[in-house]
């Protein structure tokens, strides 16, 4: 649901008058700001803010807001920090509901700049002003031909539906150039800046409410107000509309730049990963992605979950290796076509045309264009298809001859037969001109001229048929004691569903003895203590123990370093449990995220998990299917499937120990720092946790 100051924004947003505070007609500012507005054909009204009267950008000035004598919705501010506060008061006086504030040197600047943040917060809060800013360049509503941006802006183009929103003004202004520019038409452009009041969720609640923007392109910097970020998300995910994210911080240095700039901490990047996951966030990694994904996500739609993969059609097949090589290394879906399609294309197609996917059309469709839309249409049909895509560039002008004209109409014919979303990308990234734009709007075209690569990243996006739910940490806490101990540790897993290993804690040699004749197999004697972490490093464990007089001898072994490596230490006793032999080793850990909670990750166990750092991180809770694609995504997976002759690891018993481990550590509370199971051992005995770690605030 839209927070209690969603609807505040339409005054901001949507405002029939406006004041140029600070106007000026040496100030590139302000000259592009009055620009703006008149060349986006803003029918509202204009009044110009300068202490000196006078006459600005060929207007008559006023002296202050209270001196216009009449409404105001919105005020640009553009005056130096210095004077900031001292003009909320002439805007309270003048009933002026909304400010955008240019000025820089807030909370970007360090501590004192906070302070002055604060302060010039809580002066707009007192009087009843809403901010977007500091430290930002404005916003743009080309739905409703309302600019308050301070640098050039592109005229709206036609049928819009991408929304734009970014903490950093200037990178938004590029952004918009660059859409501009692909012919990317944009509903709203939003500049957040520092946030001292308005922040990047309360402005997506907004779009989300909306009807026209059918996806949200998002530059994110940090996120200031976690709870109030993912309800933004929810309800854009509620409404349809999907968030195209490009978030900085997935290294040390772009976290420091985006401390400087913005004077906010990025959390981790992993876990900023796994919460995309969890709310269908699209994450990407340029700027051209960001405007090519949310264009052809807001044309195309999600593809419901269930999707199958992309049939690819070219006259080029040197094009269609590159796109298989392409796919593969995205993890884009390919499919192989099934016999009868193959023979459909086969039947239709020019004998030395060979029918696959990506289907090479061959220069036959250059003699006969009507084997485009025969292929698509015969293509369409194999049940492995979700999409297809026709990869043909359309001219930034129309040829005379029509050539092009009787591709793109073939191609359009084929798509408005199939039941199947279809689509026409350029070879290369193009920019796509009016006059292109405008032939795929008539022949009723999805057209990007993003390229194939980025097209195809866009399409793996489009077709990720994971279903995302929402985030609610549904497990409680419920235990009070803090388990410390690996055998503590061990059994409350247990108790939540986890399978351990077998154990039996003994305190004296002859208890070692009965316990291994119990087990009736070789086994293993650790340490148990809370004090020490590092078993072997004490000589506290010892394996392969045959015998009851070998355990008993263990035992004393066992106790005897430990008293002489770690004489502070308190022996709880010494745990005995069954040997166990060959198994694939899986590691299990839950790690608190100061930003977003409890998070799980999963990888291969023991010294690997350090040494190839392969894992797969989600936020709690997890479901059996969440684990599932956990496992799915491990480059080692393949060891799960008995690689090379080894036995194969039960992923559902597998997915099901990984659900208990991360119900465990949110019962644990919010004092868990961390719970780790490692290793958990797949081996014929099933699945088994060995050992277990638990680390608290």
């Amino acid at each position: 649901m839209p927070t209690e100051n969603t609807s505040d924004l339409n005054g901001l947003l949507q405002p029939r008058s406006i004041a140029l505070v600070g106007a000026k007609d040496r100030s590139v500012w302000s000259v592009s700001a009055f620009e703006n507005l008149k060349r986006g054909g803003f029918d509202g009204d204009i009044y110009l803010i300068n202490p000196k009267g006078g006459i600005i950008h060929g207007m008559e000035a006023h002296t202050s807001c209270v001196a216009v004598g009449a409404r105001i919705d919105v005020a640009l501010l553009m005056v130096p920090e210095s004077v900031l506060l001292d003009t909320f008061d002439d805007l309270h006086s003048a009933g002026v509901k909304a400010a955008v504030i240019l000025s820089a040197g807030f909370a970007e600047a360090g501590e004192e700049g906070q302070k002055k943040q604060q302060a010039m917060a809580e002066k707009a809060r007192a009087v009843g002003i809403r901010l977007l800013g500091p430290n930002c360049l404005g916003f743009a509503n080309f739905l409703q031909k309302t600019a308050v941006w301070t640098t050039p802006l592109r005229r709206a183009q036609p049928s819009p539906a991408v929304a734009l929103v970014s903490q950093s003004g200037a990178l938004a202004s590029q952004l918009e150039q660059f859409a501009y520019q692909q012919r990317v038409a944009l509903t709203h452009m939003i500049s957040t800046g520092n946030e001292a009041d308005i922040s990047v969720a309360e402005v997506i609640e907004y779009l989300s409410a909306q009807d026209e923007p059918k996806a949200i392109a998002l530059f994110l910097e940090s996120v200031r107000d976690p709870a109030a970020f993912i309800r933004a998300a929810e309800a854009a995910k509620a409404a349809g509309k999907t968030i195209v994210v490009l978030k900085v911080g997935s290294s040390e240095a772009a976290a420091k730049a985006a401390q400087a700039h913005t004077g906010s901490l990025v959390g981790d990047d992993a876990v900023f990963n796994a919460l995309c996951k969890k709310l269908g966030i699209v994450r990407v990694h340029s700027l051209e992605q960001l405007i090519v994904t949310t264009d052809l996500i807001a044309q195309f739609g999600r593809i419901k979950p269930g999707a199958k993969g992309l049939a690819l059609l070219a006259m080029s097949g040197g094009l269609c290796e590159i796109a298989v090589d392409q796919a593969e290394e995205l993890g884009l879906c390919i499919p192989e076509l099934s016999a009868s399609t193959k023979q459909a294309l086969a039947d239709a197609l020019p004998s030395f045309a060979t029918p696959n996917n990506p289907l090479d059309l061959t220069g036959g469709a250059m003699v006969d264009p009507g084997l485009i839309s025969t292929a698509i249409e015969i293509i369409a049909t194999d049940p492995a298809v979700g999409a297809v895509g026709f990869v043909f560039d359309i001219p930034a002008k129309d040829d005379k001859r029509g050539f092009a004209r009787s591709f793109i109409k073939e191609v359009s014919s084929g798509f408005q037969r199939i039941s199947v979303p279809g689509l026409m990308l350029s070879h290369t990234f193009n920019a796509v001109s009016g006059e292109a734009r405008s032939m795929a709007d008539e022949y009723k075209l999805i057209y990007s001229g993003g390229g194939l690569n980025h097209v195809l990243t866009a399409l793996h996006k489009i077709l990720d048929d994971r279903e995302t739910s929402a985030i609610s940490n549904t497990i409680t806490a419920a235990h009070h004691a803090r388990p410390n101990s690996e055998r503590a540790v061990l059994d409350f897993l247990a108790e939540n569903g986890a399978k351990v290993i077998p154990a039996h804690i003994v305190n004296s040699a002859d208890e070692a003895a009965a316990a291994a004749t119990t087990l009736a197999a070789p086994v293993v004697l650790k340490i148990l203590s809370e004090d020490i972490q590092h078993k072997t490093e004490v000589g506290g464990v010892l394996l392969n123990i045959a015998g009851a007089q070998a355990a008993a001898d263990a035992y004393e072994q066992i106790i005897a370093s430990v008293s002489a490596k770690a004489p502070n230490a308190k022996i709880e006793g010494v745990i005995v449990s069954p040997m166990r032999g060959k198994g694939l080793e899986i590691f299990v850990g839950t790690m608190k995220d100061p930003q977003w909670g409890q998070a799980i990750t999963v990888g291969l166990g023991g010294i690997w998990v350090e040494a190839l750092k392969d894992t797969s991180l989600r936020l709690l809770p997890v479901t059996e299917k969440d684990a599932k694609e956990m496992l799915s995504e491990l480059r080692g997976g393949v060891l799960l499937d008995g690689f090379r002759g080894a036995p194969v690891v039960d992923r559902n018993e597998l997915a099901k120990t990984i659900v208990a481990i991360g119900n465990a550590a949110l019962a644990l509370g919010p004092d868990l720092v961390s719970l780790e199971v490692n290793p958990i051992l797949a081996s014929e005995h099933g699945i088994e946790a060995l050992d277990g770690l638990a680390i608290w605030e």
